[in-house]
């Protein structure tokens, strides 16, 4: 994985299905706002009956010797590499100290039970400073559920972003699925252009709300067209394709193009290793096209192509996971796992 783990998934987006499941404090800013897939604002106007009312979360001042924290729920549990803790716009009433604990949870307990969990520290008590997007790498490689912000003594911080790789749970993966979806552990690994906003979007879970939730690249004025690839979530033989340009009204591609390869047995560096999955189609504005793929060799990444230019709001690939595949899933699942989650699902171990 690259060192800059700020290209990797957010994890506890709320675009990816984050929650933020409880704070100890949140009496200026709310607890929510930490996890908006949306950059933090700031209107120096904007005041309310509690004080300046900021995009982010924040407590009050404490008075005793403790400290205050916030629990996240991760969209997708995965291994993480790093924690963003940003502080933007708040200049004066940021945590000095911040610390990150993560725990590996089974099923979907309350929030009394999610307390109660084994807490590993991920990120030691560390300096943070104000207006700023505070940086910290993870060296653990365990596959993580939940975390917990730990802010010392209180203060303000606008966004949490726990960029990582998503580990899915095998015991989903049986059967038909998306193998592109985010939330299964598909990826966005290279594009031509992402002007307006990246190709990212376009495998995130649910439909996208508006023409801002899907990626829409620049006006092409010369030659060739915009493409992305994506890495999948395992390798798997697709079955069916949905093309979905909602809210893309007067900038949808004219065409459409899929191409698949399979990184096990061919360098997708090399154009030769790329397969035609779906020819050159002609797409409408604001609309959902499925296309059945026949007869589709196994892959593990996909190539969009875009004619000339335009933007999607989803690209969903369905298909099935070969035997290799689910296996390595099931086994990178279960060694990722802390010993304390392992015990609770021995049943589920690779034989």
């Amino acid at each position: 994985m690259t060192s800059d783990f700020t290209v990797l998934p957010d994890l506890a987006s709320r675009a990816l299905g984050g929650s933020v499941s409880a704070a100890n404090d949140e009496l200026f800013a709310q607890r929510e706002n930490l996890i908006k897939a949306e950059a933090p604002f700031f209107d120096p106007a904007d005041f309310g009956h509690k004080g300046k009312v900021y995009d982010g979360w924040e407590t009050r001042r404490r008075r005793d010797d403790g400290h205050d924290y916030a629990i996240v729920r991760l969209g997708s549990a995965g291994i993480i590499h790093g924690v963003v803790v940003d502080t933007a716009y708040f200049k004066g009433n940021y945590p000095p100290f911040v610390s990150i604990e993560a725990a590996s949870i089974e099923g979907y307990p309350s929030i009394e039970d999610v307390m109660k969990a084994d807490w590993q520290t991920i990120v030691e008590k560390s300096p943070a400073e104000g207006h700023k997007e505070n940086t910290y790498p993870v060296a653990d490689r365990h596959r993580w559920t939940h975390v917990r912000l730990s802010i010392y003594p209180d203060g303000g911080v606008a966004r949490l972003r726990v960029h990582g790789e998503v580990v899915p749970d095998p015991r989903f993966l049986d059967g038909t699925v998306d193998l592109l979806a985010a939330e299964n552990g598909g990826r966005l690994v290279g594009c031509s252009d992402a002007f307006y906003a990246s190709p990212a979007n376009i495998i995130l879970p649910g439909r996208a709300r508006n023409m801002g939730e899907g990626w829409e690249n620049s006006r092409r004025r010369g030659g060739g067209n915009d493409f992305a690839v994506f890495s999948l979530a395992a390798a798997g033989r697709p079955r069916h394709v949905e093309i979905d340009t909602s809210y893309y009204v007067g900038n949808a591609p004219g065409w459409v193009r899929l191409s698949t390869a399979d990184a096990r047995t061919a360098d997708i560096a090399d154009e030769g290793a790329w397969t035609e999955l779906l020819a050159r189609t002609a797409v409408q504005p604001d609309t959902r096209h499925r296309f059945v793929l026949d007869a589709a060799a196994a892959a593990t990444h996909l190539r969009l192509d875009v004619y000339p230019d335009g933007g999607l709001s989803r690209l969903r690939l369905f298909g099935d996971l070969d035997e290799t595949a689910l296996a390595e899933t099931r086994r990178t699942w279960w060694d990722a796992l802390p010993q304390t989650h392992q015990a609770l699902v021995a049943d589920q171990a690779p034989r």
